[in-house]
Parts: C-alpha cells; sequence; structure tokens
C-alpha cells in the first residue's frame, strides 16, 4: 500500500491553539497510508506581487514547494468574523500565484476540518474555503463534513484528546484516508 503526503494547514499561529491540537490529532489517528505533516504558513509576509516577480522570499519558495511534493491536503481552521483567517486567506494567496504557476496542483484531494470553542463549529469558515478550492482545482470531500464545536472539551489539562472525542476524529481522518485513495485512484 502507498504513503500518500498530506500537507496540514493549520489556519491559527498560536502554538497552543485548539486547531494545532486537533491537527496533532488527526495526524496520530491517521491511517498508515496517510504521512500528515503540519506546513506552517506564519512567515509567509503578505501577498504582494511586487515582491514576487524577480526573486521570492524564501518562505514563499519553501512554502510552493511543500504544497508541490504532497498528494493531498489537509486544512484545520478557526472561524474569524465568519470567515477564514486573513493568515490562511493569505497562504492560499502565496500558493496560488503567480497567476498560471498555482502550487496547489491540479486535482488534488483535501479536506476541511474548522475547529471552534463556540458552538456552531466553524461553518462560515469551513464554506468560505470550500470556495477557494473551486478555483484552486482542489478536490475537497465532501462526506463527512467537519464543523468541530466546543473544541475547548476535547482535550485534558495535559493536551490529550479525550476518549469521548477521539472516534469522531477517527471517523473523519479515515473517511479522508478514503477520500485521497479514490481521488487519486490507487
Amino acid at each position: 500500500m502507498s504513503q500518500f503526503s498530506i500537507a496540514v494547514i493549520v489556519g491559527s499561529l498560536r502554538k497552543e491553539s485548539l486547531n494545532r491540537k486537533v491537527a496533532r490529532a488527526l495526524a496520530e489517528l491517521a491511517p498508515s497510508s496517510l504521512k500528515l505533516s503540519i506546513v506552517e504558513i506564519g512567515d509567509l509576509a503578505l501577498y504582494n506581487e511586487d515582491i514576487d516577480l524577480d526573486s521570492p522570499p524564501a518562505a514563499y519558495s519553501a512554502f510552493r514547494q511543500a504544497l508541490q511534493g504532497a498528494d493531498g491536503y489537509l486544512f484545520v481552521t478557526p472561524e474569524y468574523n465568519r470567515s477564514v483567517p486573513g493568515v490562511l486567506k493569505n497562504a492560499i494567496d502565496v500558493g496560488s500565484r503567480p497567476y498560471g504557476k498555482s502550487a496547489w496542483g491540479k486535482a488534488k484531494p483535501a479536506a476541511v476540518v474548522s475547529v471552534s470553542p463556540g458552538a456552531i463549529g466553524g461553518f462560515g469558515a469551513n464554506q468560505h474555503l470550500r470556495q477557494s478550492f473551486v478555483f484552486l482545482d482542489v478536490l475537497c470531500m465532501q462526506q463527512p463534513e467537519a464543523y468541530l464545536g466546543n473544541a475547548g472539551t476535547f482535550f485534558d489539562e495535559q493536551g490529550r484528546l479525550n476518549e469521548k472525542t477521539r472516534p469522531f476524529l477517527q471517523g473523519i481522518v479515515d473517511a479522508f484516508a478514503e477520500h485521497v485513495a479514490r481521488t487519486l485512484k490507487v
């Protein structure tokens, strides 16, 4: 069985964010067919074509190489003001430019997990991110949808995933593994 490299994009910069904790938990729960690795986005300057033309910043180049080297993508994001965080939108823009040279690749599989301490679970961010995927030609897993509300209750004081949440996250990452295999026709 092949192992697929999955770039995990976390839409929160805080080291101990709930989103980062969920991303780590998903990586631990992933079946052997997936290798999930977080690709950092905090060092990406705001996208500006003027600094990208002749000599792109090193952070842009490293990020694009990580995207190009991945077989698929897993986005784990909070919701800010009913949409995606600016840092995540910026990462999408950096990866998609210069125009016509998107590093996101053609028809690669992806999934979105939105995570929130609130009850709605980041529905707005999840849906807005899916809209960007249409332009990027990224094939998003449709089901199960993953809106994780009340995420502050998922981990104990030591940061360990609780047993009540584990089966739900296991179902998400297992479904994503099937989506990756189906999309890549393996």
